[in-house]
């Protein structure tokens, strides 16, 4: 791990922003680089001077942008059909497909949010997503948000604690408990306000 850090401080400190922006695309795809190893040691150069806080969280920010599309639009545009064609030989029928799809048309915005922000999740929500053909600018939207909140989070964590890699990982361990009880507490206001309102 003490190794690893030092890699990517080595890496981001030689491409800059570009580094920062293309290991966070590669974090939001289905590539499996840990975000929680991008962010914090950014967050550390720029406490040592070597970058502007502000600009890094912008382009893990994008990056993760540009990694959801890839998703996105790859659901999108060869997602769809090969379900449909392919999908019985794994148990996905039409009808539960389609029950799925509708799930997302109603409730995408939430579910892109929140999932931004969950562990594992963020690698895959973008997929379902394009798959229901969920709003383009709304996608894009929730995705910003979501991805701009984590990598805040991530990249302040460097800025305060350096690059020692067992406190990364203690503080970034923290802050995913922190977000699973924001995003639970958050799912638990919106379920209570879709029952009142058909209520009304």
């Amino acid at each position: 791990m003490h190794e690893l850090i030092n890699w990517l401080l080595t890496t981001m400190n030689a491409m800059g922003y570009p580094g920062i922006f293309i290991l966070m695309a590669m974090e939001s795809s289905i590539i499996p680089v840990p975000s929680e190893l991008v962010m914090p040691p950014a967050g550390y150069l720029a406490n040592q001077g070597q970058m502007n806080i502000w600009i890094a969280i912008l382009m893990g920010t994008a990056g993760s942008l540009v990694g959801a599309y890839a998703n996105y639009f790859t659901a999108r545009w060869l997602g769809r059909p090969l379900v449909l064609k392919y999908g019985k030989y794994v148990w996905i029928t039409e009808e539960k497909f389609s029950k799925v799809e509708s799930f997302f048309l109603k409730h995408g915005e939430i579910s892109t949010f929140i999932g931004r922000l969950l562990p594992v999740i963020r690698h895959l929500i973008s997929i379902p997503a394009g798959l229901a053909g969920m709003n383009h600018f709304r996608f894009s939207l929730y995705t910003l948000v979501g991805a701009g909140m984590w990598c805040t989070i991530l990249a302040w964590i460097g800025y305060f604690i350096g690059k020692e890699q067992a406190l990364i990982l203690k503080y970034s361990h923290q802050a995913i408990i922190g977000v699973l009880l924001f995003s639970a507490i958050l799912i638990a206001v919106y379920v209570w306000k879709q029952k009142r309102a058909k209520a009304c």
